[in-house]
């Protein structure tokens, strides 16, 4: 037994409400259970009950045994002090507020089947805690949930946006700037893309607009990759020199070169060659963030990330170490990935701040245009017959998955609390 399932008994009034009676011999009648507090204080806020048919107003707190309130010093608190109700799984003991009034307390019963449920929940038989009970959930409350999923998702995702935001004082050019270069480090290198985009404003790539060699030379030189005396080729040693009359010039600092990950990556997602993709893009757009808002496809997306690289990485994955000449262009998986990842949430925050609803409503229609992101997430999902046909619903079983079913939050699922809820 713990609090969380109370709380959910409490909630959603799953508790036998004829047996209501507090430690006196009152009777109480359940108009309001409040609204659920997350924060310090009470557990649930301005509810509304009836004693005696005496109408209450306040706030809840919910324990296991009645004991609790004392052993959380709850006695010496004043944020307690208008608690009308003490909800417990055993009442073992008498509470006092710090006042030195009695609290009323009363012990919640409920169907022990319900809990029997939420044992098999937290049980950790499968990794997808409802495997057993899924496929009995309705077909209105599975859609209306990853439909929410999929919103939450990108609420998430567009925090960092709005972090961004704050720290480049609206300035949402360079908000982007900094976002997109972030997204190019897909999952091992994006703190090192971010800081990289950070140590060098976009004002500055702006002036060298018209000479692709100068972009990469800011970049690769603020990235600390310009540092090795031990290599001695050619376009190397120009990047370095290029990069060191542009250092001084604008007072650059690069960041360090040992954030850089290239262990456990392909040799075509190497940071060396994402860095000059950037660089591509760099050059090849104009007002790149005026161009993807008045992008009205998904195929103009892919055609504007379909860059090339400098003809040096056709033959090279890192400096100084020749490999077989090979195209490493964007592929279109990579092209997806970044769209999912950062033009979709980019795009959703931005409709939603200018208060223009089709950028949203565009935002939202690209997920349901690409193919969903193939791993063991996913997989797990299609093993229990779901359909996930397109990022939309790939992005929501991720949300599910991850937020969810991994921290075995069932009692705040909506698959979950209809387990637990009904019969199935």
């Amino acid at each position: 037994m713990n609090e969380d399932f109370l709380h959910y008994i409490w909630k959603y009034k799953l508790f036998e409400k004829e047996t209501l009676i507090d430690s006196s011999g009152k009777k109480i009648e359940i108009i309001s259970t409040g609204m659920h507090n997350h924060d310090a204080g009470p557990d649930f806020l301005n509810a509304k009950i009836k004693i005696d048919n005496t109408l209450w107003v306040g706030n809840i707190e919910i324990h296991i045994n009645a004991s609790d309130w004392d052993k959380h010093l709850h006695q010496h608190n004043a944020a307690y002090n208008n608690v009308i109700l003490h909800v417990v799984y055993q009442n073992d003991a008498k509470v006092y507020n710090s006042n030195n009034q009695e609290i009323n307390t009363v012990s919640l019963h409920f169907n022990e089947a319900i809990f029997d449920k939420y044992k098999q929940l937290k049980s950790k038989a499968h990794e997808i805690a409802c495997s057993s009970f899924i496929h009995k959930i309705d077909e209105f409350t599975l859609i209306n949930w990853t439909e929410k999923l999929l919103i939450e998702r990108l609420e998430q995702k567009t925090q960092l946006v709005e972090n961004l935001l704050e720290s480049t004082k609206n300035d949402w050019n360079e908000c982007f700037y900094i976002f997109l270069s972030r997204s190019f480090g897909f999952n091992l290198n994006h703190y090192a893309f971010e800081m990289l985009a950070k140590s060098l404003p976009q004002k500055i790539l702006a002036k060298h607009k018209n000479s692709l060699f100068a972009i990469e030379a800011l970049l690769f030189g603020q990235a600390g990759m310009l540092q090795d005396p031990q290599i001695a080729d050619s376009y190397y040693l120009d990047l370095q020199k290029e990069y060191a009359f542009l250092q001084k010039k604008y007072n650059l600092i690069a960041i360090e070169s040992y954030l850089w990950k290239f262990m456990r990556l392909r040799p075509s997602n190497f940071p060396t060659l994402r860095i000059s993709q950037l660089a591509h893009l760099i050059y090849n757009s104009h007002s790149l963030l005026s161009q993807i808002i008045e992008t009205k496809s998904l195929k103009e997306l892919e055609n504007l990330f379909d860059v090339q690289i400098s003809d040096y990485w056709l033959t090279h994955y890192t400096f100084g170490k020749a490999s077989a000449r090979k195209s490493k262009s964007f592929g279109k998986n990579s092209i997806h990935l970044l769209i999912i990842n950062s033009i979709v949430p980019f795009l959703f925050l931005y409709g939603k701040k200018q208060k223009q609803t089709e950028i949203e409503d565009f935002a939202i229609q690209l997920l349901e245009k690409i193919k969903p992101e193939e791993n063991k997430i996913i997989d797990q999902w299609r093993k229990l017959n779901f359909e996930v046909t397109n990022a939309q619903q790939s992005q929501a079983f991720l949300q599910l998955y991850n937020e969810y079913c991994k921290p075995q939050k069932c009692l705040w699922c909506s698959i979950g609390n209809k387990i637990l809820s009904t019969s199935v």
